[in-house]
Parts: C-alpha cells; sequence; structure tokens
C-alpha cells in the first residue's frame, strides 16, 4: 500500500451507545471504499472490527479495534469502541490516538446514556465531534416530525452548534439517499449496494427546506469570523470554496459539531461520509503539538504543570487540533508553566512535540491484544518522525531496546505489512519483549514521554477457583495476558479471606473474562461472589482481667493483666493506651500486652472478622520475678481482650458503598424502588440532560448482582458506579443470618 503523510491520514475513533451501529457502518465503511469484497456483517461474525471470539458469541463490541480505508488519496484510521456502559473505559483510551470523534446516534432512540458519556470523553481530550444519525432507513426513523425531533435532542443536549450538513431523503423506498447542504446536490442509493450514491438534483419537495438549513449552515459557520460575516451579509451567502475551508477550520476549532445522516446496514450514505471525512476532519499533521515529559522532568511536576494549562487530555497543551498550521509546525518546543504556548517562563521539563516527520521518531503504545496465533500485538501511534520496519527503537519506559520487526497497519485482525509509517498514521508491531500499553518507544537519545490516562478503576470484585491443578498452574500466566489487553481488570490475592479475585468494570465484563480464559487460555475457573470483608467492633466499655499461669517443672508462665475496652469514632481504627504506674508491669512487658490484643482483634470475636475502631487501655497487672516472661503477658492480653468483649456489646459492621445511578429520567421511581430494597439510602438525585443520577449509600453485599439488575431495569441504558464510603452496623436480622453461616473463632492457648 502507499505510504501516506501526516495531511493524507485522518484518525477517527467510532464512539455511541450499544446498538447504535458502529461496527456495522465501519464495516459499510470498508466495503464503500473497496477495501472488502462483500460487507461483513456482525450477525453472521464477518465484520472485519468485531474478530474476538467473545464478541461474536455475545453480538457486542468490547474492546476497541482498529480498520483502515484508502479513499481518494486519503487514509481513514477507523477505531471501533464498545457502546456497552461497562466497557466505556475502552472508549475513553481511544480518545488519545485520534483527531475527531465520530459520535453514532442512533436514530430510533435518540441520545442514550452511553452517547453523553463518551460525548464528555471527546470533550475532556478536546477532540472535535461529527455526529451522525445512523439507521436511518429504521420506519421509525427519519423525515418529517422524527427528524425534528432528532434534531431538538441534539440541540437540547448539545446545543444550536450541532447543524446539518445535510438533510436526509426518504419516501417510499424508505431512506435512501442525503442533500449536501454545501454543495447543494442530492446524493441517491440502492438499498443494500455498494454504497456509491448517484448524484441529482436535490428533490423539488425539498428545495424550500434545504435552501432553509443551508442558509442556517452559513450563518453559523460565518459567527465570529469577521470576514466571512462581512462576506455573507454583502453577498447572502459564502461562496461554496470559502465555505468548504471555513466549515472545516470551525469543525477543528470545536466551534460546530456537524450532523450528517447514514444506515450502516442498508449501506447508504457511506460513500459521502467518507467524503466529509477526508474534507472535513482534521488531519493528523493538524494535530497541537503534544505536550510531553522530557528526558530530566520529574513526573510529579509535569503533571501539574500539564493542569496548569487547563488541557482535558493529560497529553494536549492546546485543544486537540486547535491553534496549529495545517503542517505541524510550531515556533519553539520548550513549554513554560502558564500557557504552554512556548514562550519564556520557568523551565517545567514539559517539550511541545509537533507531529512532524522532520522531528525524531517517538512512538505510543495505546493498545495491547494477544493473538492465539502472532502473541503479543502492539498498537502504537506515531507521535512524531518517520519509523522503518527492521528498525531498532528505546522503550522509554522500561529502558530497553526494542526490534520494530514487519510493521503493520491493521484491517480488524488481520495485519497489512508495510515498509514505514509517518508523523500521525496509526501502526501495529508482533512480539516486542518488554513493552506495554501506555509505553513510549523512540529514537535513542531523543527521550520523551507520552503520559497515559490513569488507568480506570473496577467497579465490581468477583472470586475466582481453578477446577483443577492444571488449570491453577495456567491462571496467572493467562490472567496476566487478559490484563495486557484490558487496563480495568485487575488480579490479586485477599491477604483477609484467603481468596483469589479478579475484578472488572462488572458481572458482564467479569464473566466475559471467565469465558475468554476457557476459549483462549484452555483455563476453567469457577466464578462465586467475593466474601464481603466484614468488621467487627464494640458499642460499650468494658472492663476485663487476663491472667495467664502455668507450671510444668522448672520456670513456668505467669503474665497478669487488666484492660479497658472503649469504642472509636467510625473508620478510627485501634489505640492502645499504657496507664501503668508503680510497676504492677514492667515496662518491657506492655508491648506483649498489645501484641496479644492485636493478634486476637484480628482473629474477631463474633464471625472471624476482624475488631476494629476500639481502644484498649492496660491499667494494672502483676508479673513474678521468674516466671513472667513476654509471652505469659501476650497470652493474658488475649484472654483480657475476649473476656472485655464479652461485656462491651460487640456487633458487626459492613461496608457501605457511595453509588451512582444514570439512567433516563424514566426509570427513576423503579431504580429507587430497587435501591430501598437493597438497604440503600438515597441521598439525592439530579438531572444530567435527559438522563437522571441518583445518588445512594448501599450495603456492598446488596451491589455484588446489581449491574444484572439495572440492565434489566432500564433496558440496557443505565450504568452506575461505585466506590467504598464507610462501614456501619449491620441491622441484626441481617446480623443473625450472617453469624449463623459463620464460625466463631476458637481460640488456642498457648502451651
Amino acid at each position: 500500500m502507499k505510504n501516506y503523510q501526516g495531511s493524507e491520514i485522518r484518525n477517527v475513533a467510532v464512539v455511541g451507545h450499544a446498538r447504535s451501529g458502529k461496527t456495522s457502518l465501519i464495516a459499510a465503511l470498508l466495503h464503500a471504499a473497496k477495501m472488502t469484497t462483500t460487507q461483513g456483517r456482525v450477525a453472521d461474525g464477518t465484520a472485519v472490527t468485531a474478530y474476538d471470539e467473545e464478541e461474536v458469541a455475545r453480538g457486542t463490541t468490547m474492546q476497541n479495534a482498529v480498520a483502515f480505508a484508502e479513499w481518494q488519496g486519503t487514509k481513514i484510521n477507523l477505531v471501533d469502541t464498545p457502546g456497552f456502559h461497562m466497557f466505556s473505559h475502552e472508549a475513553r483510551a481511544a480518545m488519545l490516538p485520534v483527531e475527531a470523534a465520530l459520535v453514532l446516534v442512533n436514530a430510533q432512540c435518540g441520545v442514550e446514556a452511553v452517547t453523553e458519556r463518551v460525548w464528555a470523553y471527546a470533550a475532556e481530550a478536546n477532540l472535535p465531534r461529527i455526529v451522525v444519525l445512523n439507521q436511518m432507513d429504521s420506519p421509525r426513523a427519519g423525515g418529517g416530525q422524527g427528524l425534528s425531533a432528532l434534531m431538538e435532542d441534539l440541540h437540547e443536549r448539545w446545543g444550536r452548534t450541532c447543524v446539518p450538513v445535510q438533510l436526509p431523503i426518504t419516501g417510499q423506498d424508505g431512506f435512501h439517499g442525503v442533500v449536501d447542504l454545501v454543495t447543494m446536490q442530492a446524493f441517491f442509493y440502492e438499498t443494500g449496494g455498494n454504497g456509491t450514491g448517484r448524484i441529482g438534483e436535490v428533490p423539488g419537495h425539498m428545495l424550500a427546506a434545504a435552501r432553509t438549513a443551508h442558509e442556517a449552515l452559513v450563518e453559523l459557520v460565518a459567527e465570529g469570523k469577521d470576514e466571512l460575516m462581512e462576506e455573507f451579509f454583502a453577498e447572502g451567502t459564502i461562496p461554496e470554496q470559502h465555505l468548504i475551508s471555513a466549515l472545516h477550520e470551525a469543525i477543528r476549532e470545536d466551534r460546530i459539531f456537524p450532523v450528517l445522516f447514514a444506515s450502516g446496514l442498508a449501506n447508504v450514505a457511506t460513500d459521502h461520509l467518507l467524503d466529509f471525512l477526508k474534507v472535513y476532519a482534521p488531519s493528523a499533521a493538524e494535530r497541537a503539538p503534544l505536550a510531553v515529559m522530557g528526558a530530566e522532568a520529574q513526573k510529579a511536576n509535569v503533571m501539574e504543570s500539564v493542569s496548569a494549562t487547563g488541557g482535558g487530555n493529560a497529553v494536549a497543551v492546546h485543544s486537540g487540533n486547535e491553534g496549529s498550521s495545517p503542517n505541524g509546525a510550531v515556533s519553539g518546543h520548550r513549554a513554560d508553566s502558564g500557557d504552554g504556548n512556548g514562550g519564556i517562563g520557568i523551565d517545567t521539563g514539559i517539550i511541545l512535540r509537533p507531529v512532524s516527520d522532520q522531528e525524531p521518531v517517538a512512538l505510543f503504545v495505546y493498545k495491547t491484544m494477544s493473538d492465539p496465533f502472532t502473541g503479543k500485538i502492539s498498537f502504537f501511534k506515531v507521535v512524531s518522525g518517520v519509523v522503518k520496519t527492521d528498525s531498532t527503537v528505546e522503550n522509554y519506559t522500561r529502558k530497553g531496546q526494542e526490534r520494530l520487526s514487519h510493521l503493520s497497519v491493521m484491517q480488524g485482525r488481520k495485519a497489512v505489512e508495510v515498509t514505514e509509517l509517518h508523523a500521525g498514521d496509526l501502526g501495529a508491531v508482533a512480539k516486542l519483549r518488554d513493552t506495554f500499553t501506555g509505553d513510549t518507544l523512540g529514537q535513542k537519545g531523543a527521550e520523551i514521554r507520552v503520559e497515559p490516562e490513569a488507568r480506570p478503576e473496577p467497579s465490581m470484585t468477583y472470586a475466582i477457583e481453578p477446577k483443577t491443578r492444571a488449570d491453577e498452574d495456567k491462571l496467572a500466566s493467562a490472567l496476566h495476558k487478559i490484563m495486557e489487553e484490558d487496563q480495568l481488570v485487575r488480579f490479586f490475592r485477599d491477604a483477609e479471606t484467603h481468596e483469589f479475585l479478579v475484578a472488572g468494570a462488572g458481572q458482564q465484563h467479569i464473566e466475559a473474562i471467565v469465558s475468554r480464559l476457557k476459549r483462549r487460555y484452555h483455563t476453567e475457573v469457577t466464578l462465586k461472589a467475593p466474601k464481603v470483608p466484614y468488621r467487627e467492633t464494640i458499642r460499650g466499655k468494658a472492663e476485663a482481667q487476663g491472667r495467664h499461669k502455668k507450671q510444668s517443672g522448672g520456670h513456668g508462665q505467669f503474665g497478669d493483666c487488666k484492660i479497658r475496652i472503649e469504642p472509636l469514632p467510625r473508620g478510627a481504627g485501634f489505640e492502645f493506651g499504657n496507664e501503668i504506674f508503680g510497676g504492677s508491669i514492667p515496662r518491657q512487658y506492655v508491648p506483649a500486652v498489645e501484641k496479644g490484643i492485636i493478634e486476637t482483634a484480628l482473629r474477631g470475636f463474633l464471625a472471624g472478622y476482624p475488631v476494629v475502631d476500639f481502644k484498649a487501655t492496660v491499667y494494672d497487672g502483676s508479673y513474678h520475678e521468674v516466671d513472667s516472661n513476654e509471652l505469659s503477658f501476650k497470652v493474658a492480653g488475649r484472654k483480657a481482650f475476649r473476656a472485655a468483649m464479652e461485656a462491651a456489646r460487640p456487633c458487626l459492621l459492613e461496608p457501605i458503598m457511595k453509588v451512582d445511578v444514570e439512567a433516563p429520567e424514566e426509570f427513576a421511581g423503579a431504580l429507587m424502588g430497587d435501591l430501598n430494597g437493597r438497604r440503600g439510602r438515597v441521598q439525592g438525585m439530579h438531572a444530567r440532560g435527559k438522563s437522571t443520577v441518583i445518588a445512594a449509600e448501599v450495603p456492598m453485599s446488596e451491589m455484588l448482582s446489581y449491574g444484572t439488575t439495572l440492565t434489566s431495569l432500564t433496558q440496557g441504558r443505565g450504568s452506575f458506579h461505585m466506590e467504598m464510603k464507610h462501614y456501619d452496623v449491620v441491622p441484626p436480622a441481617v446480623a443473625e443470618k450472617i453469624l449463623a453461616s459463620a464460625k466463631k473463632p476458637m481460640e488456642a492457648e498457648e502451651d
């Protein structure tokens, strides 16, 4: 294939809610560009970017995938992203290597929960957004009041700068074309064809509406640009060529969010969408120089400086593509601590690296995939320079060298080998030894580092148990490979419960991990809800004596102490006090009493859970000059603690989670009822666009299977996030059930 320069490359993330047709639209775009001989379909597992066996089995995208289309001298890299809320962290990661986001909206449903979420991700990354109303061939979508309602929804969510640059052509044959509001031409399509349109005149019944929409577009493009406004008022319009360049600039600067119409399954208006991306989407060379860490920069200082620039994306100084010239050149590379524009100021260690072939080679690894045949594949963006196959680069993050054998560009799962890649392009290379997601590689002696996005935190944890000894031997290695691919997955051993735990975004995410372990790595495990990390505490004050005396010939054992325990505020942990006076217990034996109390508290009193939030004070005791020792006083401390707990009104504590649930407003009543049924306390609710966010505090034990319930209650349109808030007392009725199923810890006496 041809070697493309940065000005000929368009990097686009395709984002949107589940079932908005992202994978199908990409398949249609590839077919329209003649990259595939037939149009792939999700339903039969032939879509180019839906190649993972787990995704095919479940019929949903679960991780990012990359494909490319060569279109009229331009290379368009398309990053397919998940739309299910549980995998939205993948969509967020896709924002880093691209210069624009193609936001798909299901024309039947309008803007949904994840659509709003990915829009916010793109806004944080300062990416231009192009809205595509997809599935316009549905009988429930398109023309008349349906179109008006869709545009009203977009304006309400994202403002009047969401403006149509097309109008859909509908009729008895359904959706079969679009009117280009820039050129004022119509494009007609055959449903289920190859995506190639026939240019014609605007249908007579649409002429008035098209002229009105054209004037609205021209007026919005001209806003804020004095020379365009003057031309607009003088001529009543803007010439087509001026309008094209002005619209391109307005999109690049996030002043306008164009709205287009398409049908991926029917392959209608896809070639026109490719034309639009070529002409109006920012090129890779138009991206603002990246703010990266120089060789001597300290991470903490750099992050503070980047924060001071006000950019949402950790590596962008300006808004995504604003403020750079078409060839990516900038004046000077050293950033100051003020506005990040390279002026004279405090040297923070940040440098601006233009997206230019003339700069030293630098690559940023934004994704890792484990292929059963090829092995590990590292997906990267060429930050700067020209990288060639079989070249050797430094891994700046891990301080080693890597050989880039067989450079490729990915067409779904298929690797297409290339000889070189230019600044701004997306590529891949297999079998790098010590390179992982988030690493920066490049030319020796020109060290920089692109700061990756912070790793997302999982919201749900399950216990995982290998079925056989052979599975146990393979489990750690297999999960390590999955963790390389998915930055959200965690695998660890709980020190308290001694269980192996796997953490992810929710139940479906973790079930997919288990299924992938079986399909890809032939490792079978049993998944079960984890043990809830209950705690024990006291609600009253008590005093007790612990006396340990043992005589067995020769030196005996003797320790005697009196302690007082009292409750502390929630979250205070443990305190130890020493009120011994007069030498009733020698000073060297007091720490042994404390150690005995701590060890016993960790083993629990009621049900084997650690005792917390209490103060223990030793205030009296006695000793024997010959028989007393540290062991004797440790045993005495243990006996005293157990005796005091009997009278201190012990109780169970449970972890309470701070939960935020987001869903369309019509589901708010059902969700609050469900949360109340889970012993939750609703703290409040507020609107976010057309969605409602419910804030609540709910016991962890009641949230272990919440993801499945939420999907059922909201028809898959709800999402939630939870984090640990505090511990609280378990109600008596619930505590009885917990205690009935738990074994009271038995304390073995020391010999």
